[in-house]
């Protein structure tokens, strides 16, 4: 029997081995097959495993069994259909163990990024308390006078006393923009600086 139905109940194995020989020709339609007792010796089983077996292919028209006369095959296209629900039935089987495998697998990356953001969260607040300088993030506005002027000619460090980390354009993010970085409107730029320096740039950027 193949390795595919290995996890499948025996009487099931058996039933799906039956009919797997009929449509190999191995067992024609109209035969008849060996009764309960050789067939349990053959497979190895008790013989109420192998009556198991043949109701089920009995239910599927593939076997008939009549008292005195015994197994009887019926039909090789019914065996096909029989193998062929076994499949379907297989692939739901599998599909239903990935999506029980992705739920399990999607609480564990939703309870790592629930840990992780609360992890960020605290060094956030652990920084915030101990560190004089923390970002801030201010947007140009058109009418600002560095629109169309750079770091250097606005003498940006110079008037503010704050330092320039990066620049938020669009989807794009500038990190540590040099002197000849340009002010857009609408750019967003994140400062470092004590809280004297932050309002010096707010003051001089016009906010």
């Amino acid at each position: 029997m193949g390795e595919e139905i290995t996890q499948k109940p025996m009487y099931q194995q058996i039933a799906l081995d039956i009919a797997r020989r009929v449509v190999n020709g191995d067992f024609q339609a109209g035969c008849k097959i060996h009764g309960r007792s050789t067939l349990a010796g053959e497979y190895n089983v008790s013989p109420e495993t192998v009556r198991r077996a043949v109701i089920l292919l009995q239910d599927m028209d593939v076997v008939s069994v009549s008292h005195g006369s015994g197994i009887t095959i019926n039909s090789q296209e019914e065996a096909c259909k029989f193998i062929d629900k076994f499949k379907d039935m297989e692939s739901i089987a599998s599909l239903k163990m990935n999506l029980d495998k992705l739920f399990e697998d999607k609480k564990e990356i939703d309870s790592n990024l629930a840990n992780t953001i609360e992890k960020i969260i605290d060094y956030s607040d652990r920084l915030r308390n101990i560190s004089p300088y923390n970002p801030l993030e201010i947007e140009i506005k058109e009418d600002s006078m560095v629109v169309g002027e750079t770091v250097s000619s606005v003498k940006f460090w110079q008037n503010t006393g704050a330092t320039i980390i990066a620049i938020r354009r669009d989807k794009d993010i500038i990190l540590s923009p040099g002197p000849y970085a340009e002010f857009r409107a609408g750019d967003v730029i994140v400062v470092v600086g004590d809280e004297g320096v932050l309002k010096r740039v707010k003051v001089f950027l016009n906010v």
